[in-house]
């Protein structure tokens, strides 16, 4: 790349940065009201599209926007800050490029390089409902001559609704794990929008139908997630939630600042004229900055170590294995810590208002529903125990299977 090319790439990343603040009020517009009706972002997809973030993670030199990850989390947290569907929805789409950007170049790489190009989401789905553990897949691919066929149903399927491609996660004959990547409008898809959690309503989370679909035999990779690169994928898909955390924490900060100045009354023994001038409101208010500040500092720390774990398998470095260690602990770590100082937040968000603040034309529930939901995707008490066996026994033996840390 020259020098001039160079200039124009970082240029192309800053104007999509500094954009992002009137992306992200753009996409978030009435977006309390919009999570009270159930109904789905698809416009603020649309907009996210037109703003090219997409390639956020795709290097300069392949035509994208050369971002770091210190970046993309900030990406995804100022977009929760306004709209956290839409932010935790991208999950999938930015651990497909991510993968993309640390594995191999190979043909298949190659073709979902250039669907990202051209403007392409990716979604997709990979759990199963009724299976004896989480993480069992039953679905199989089964061949039809020289293609596949599948049969089967998915559940979590988050973003899928709003992308043009699904990459599922299925068994083959030989059981061993594949992914296929197919079009979301393949003849046989059926996108349900059955999500029933209590947060993060407007995701698409739900089911995920596959009905006698054709695969190509060009559309099929094998799936690994023990490797450098599978293992850095599962930390960042983790700090993706961590981040959408530490959006929705800002807009609960934002939610109080406005209640208190348009809507507040000072408590029922305060001698303040006023709710903005209520020595207690003004502790409740600090106290969900300072948590919304500890919380962005966690992520922006931790994404500086993922940073560093990617470059490392990129360039094939000798510490490599060490960073991407260092990866899942820091990951695990960050999600312990900020799920209480988040939840905290969410709860305490009603303390500056009284009851008139629960009232429904506010939603502010919405928050803690949002955040309890997006804290209860792995199990938090395993992380902590994990890490405790690595501290006192260096056992890395759930941190390297490249699943939850």
């Amino acid at each position: 790349m020259t020098s001039v090319q160079a200039a124009a790439s970082t240029s192309r990343l800053h104007a999509a940065l500094a954009n992002l603040p009137a992306l992200a009020n753009e996409i978030g517009k009435d977006s309390a009201a919009r999570e009270s009706r159930r109904e789905l972002p698809f416009d603020g997809f649309t907009k996210f599209r037109k703003s090219g973030l997409g390639l956020l993670r795709i290097p300069a030199e392949w035509g994208g926007l050369g971002g770091s990850l210190q970046d993309l989390f900030e990406v995804i947290a100022t977009l929760a800050a306004k709209e956290s569907n839409v932010a935790h929805a991208l999950r999938i789409h930015f651990d497909m490029t991510e993968s993309l950007l640390i594995s191999p170049r190979s043909e298949f790489n190659d073709k979902q390089i250039r669907r990202v190009l051209e403007g392409a989401i990716f979604g997709g789905a990979s759990t199963e409902r009724g299976t004896s553990r989480p993480g069992e897949i039953g679905t199989v691919l089964r061949r039809d001559g020289d293609h596949f066929r599948v049969n089967g149903k998915k559940y979590y399927s988050t973003g899928t609704a709003f992308s043009d491609f699904a990459r599922i996660n299925l068994q083959n004959e030989e059981n061993e794990s594949v992914s296929v990547i197919i079009p979301v409008n393949r003849e046989g898809v059926h996108i349900l929008d059955d999500w029933d959690g209590m947060g993060q309503r407007m995701t698409a989370s739900g089911s995920l139908v596959l009905e006698n679909v054709q695969v190509f035999a060009h559309e099929v990779m094998q799936r690994g997630s023990t490797t450098l690169a599978g293992r850095h994928g599962g930390a960042l898909r983790q700090l993706h939630l961590v981040a959408t955390a530490a959006g929705i924490v800002r807009n609960v900060v934002a939610d109080a600042e406005h209640y208190v100045i348009k809507h507040g009354r000072p408590v029922l023994h305060s001698p303040a004229e006023s709710a903005r001038t209520d020595y207690f409101i003004q502790q409740v208010v600090g106290d969900l900055a300072a948590h919304s500040h500890a919380i962005d500092a966690l992520v922006q720390q931790n994404a500086r170590v993922l940073d560093r774990s990617a470059d490392a398998i990129r360039n094939h470095s000798d510490n490599a294995e060490a960073l991407v260690l260092q990866g899942a602990l820091a990951t695990a770590k960050t999600q312990i810590v900020v799920s209480k100082l988040a939840l905290h937040a969410g709860e305490r968000l009603f303390e500056a208002g009284g009851a008139s603040a629960t009232s429904r034309v506010h939603n502010f529930d919405r928050h803690w529903r949002n955040l309890r939901t997006l804290f209860s995707h792995n199990p938090l008490l395993h992380k902590a125990r994990v890490i405790g066996d690595y501290q006192l026994n260096g056992d890395t033996t759930h941190l390297t299977e490249g699943r939850v840390f």
